[in-house]
């Protein structure tokens, strides 16, 4: 007897184990939910539009030539300081002395057939007045020095033209400045037949730069003249740079569909740190404020994990244009409707709530309306099953996190 009842004593014992695992599994199965929160806090915030560009003088000059030629000296390099009217190349002129002297015996040769012709006239009008010689010798000896007077003139153009090509053996500097491109060497040959070759390229004031942007159609609304600017270049990465906005130039840029504006930012370089070519990443305040409450973006992209889909921002209606034609707040001012959620103290859930928001960096946003200084917001949500917990809600959207 002893003997089967062992067996069932077993069973029995098996079975209440198993009855009191599903019983613990029960009572564990629910779940608890922790919130990430963040504090509503004060301080700075800047808008700011983000562009690239390239740094270039504020005045360029390619310095060419008008006559072709060898080049036979060079008195500029890279880097030279030049002043306005300093000599900085000359072309052997040899060719050109000799068209001058050739023009000159030109001119000197009307000038002496002008000469004779003016004789013949005054001599054949005493003639025609003594009845001696016939009007048509008259007529004739005056359209002689009419001629000789033009052929003059002519001669003198060609001479003036000559000792102008010789004088353009003989290349100078338009502007003070510094040679910052020098294109050609002693002995080379220039030919200025179709084009002006570029022989010299001159930078007025280095010291005096500005970089040329390329803003995205959808940013160039935030720009304007005399914002300020902040911006790095590769060669000093530690470094940050100043300007402001000159020009919003109205000619757009397409390249492969994408419609960009340039934006001319006037730079100071006393240093002469910035050189030209370099490229400029560009940052162009729109807003700045230094003392609002802002809070993370990542609370404003929260969802709870029973929502199935977020709400669309809604435009403040005090942003609308107004009746009677006046223009809206500017775009930096303009408030949006948005959501987040706000966990009291006390609470154990929090509670959805309508914020009104400004400016933005990127990272952080203003807020205007619906919060204060040290509300906690939830920026995400973790389920805690027992002991273990698991993230249940990704902080960035509406979805299940992935480990």
């Amino acid at each position: 007897m002893f003997k089967l009842k062992r067996p069932i004593l077993i069973i029995l014992g098996v079975v209440a184990a198993l009855a009191i695992v599903l019983v613990m599994r029960k009572c564990s199965s629910g779940t608890g939910q922790n919130f990430q929160t963040v504090a509503v806090t004060r301080g700075p915030i800047t808008q700011a539009v983000t562009a690239t560009g390239t740094l270039n003088p504020v005045q360029n000059v390619q310095v060419g030539s008008q006559v072709s030629g060898n080049i036979q000296k060079l008195f500029a390099d890279f880097n030279s300081v030049v002043k306005a009217g300093q000599v900085i190349a000359q072309i052997d002129p040899v060719v050109f002395q000799a068209n001058v002297n050739q023009a000159k015996g030109d001119l000197d040769n009307a000038q002496a057939a002008l000469e004779l012709a003016r004789l013949n006239a005054a001599r054949t009008q005493a003639l025609v007045a003594k009845q001696n010689s016939a009007q048509s010798d008259l007529d004739q000896a005056t359209a002689n020095l009419h001629q000789a007077e033009a052929n003059v003139k002519i001669k003198e153009g060609a001479l003036e033209k000559a000792q102008a090509d010789l004088d353009h053996c003989t290349i100078t500097s338009p502007i003070d400045g510094m040679v910052i491109s020098r294109n050609v060497d002693v002995g080379q040959t220039v030919a200025a037949s179709l084009q002006a070759p570029v022989i010299f390229q001159i930078a007025n004031d280095l010291t005096k730069m500005q970089i040329d942007a390329n803003v995205a159609e959808a940013d160039v609304g935030g720009v304007a003249v005399d914002q300020d600017v902040d911006f790095t270049v590769d060669a000093f990465p530690t470094q940050t740079f100043h300007g402001k906005v000159v020009q919003v130039r109205n000619a757009p840029i397409t390249v492969q569909n994408v419609v960009t504006y340039d934006t001319v930012i006037g730079v100071t370089n006393p240093d002469l740190k910035l050189k030209p070519g370099m490229t400029a990443n560009v940052s162009i305040i729109s807003a700045h404020k230094d003392d609002v409450l802002k809070i993370p973006n990542g609370a404003l992209r929260f969802r709870m994990p029973d929502e199935n889909s977020s709400p669309a921002a809604k435009r403040d209606p005090s942003s609308a244009r107004p009746p009677g034609g006046s223009r809206p707040p500017p775009r930096a001012e303009r408030r949006v409707e948005r959501n987040v959620y706000v966990l009291a103290a006390s609470a154990s859930k929090p509670a959805k709530t309508t914020i009104k928001t400004g400016i933005s960096d990127g990272v952080t946003t203003e807020v205007t309306e619906g919060l204060k200084e040290g509300d906690r917001i939830v920026t995400g949500v973790t389920e805690s099953s027992g002991p273990a917990s698991t993230p249940a809600t990704n902080p960035f959207g509406s979805g299940p996190r992935r480990p």
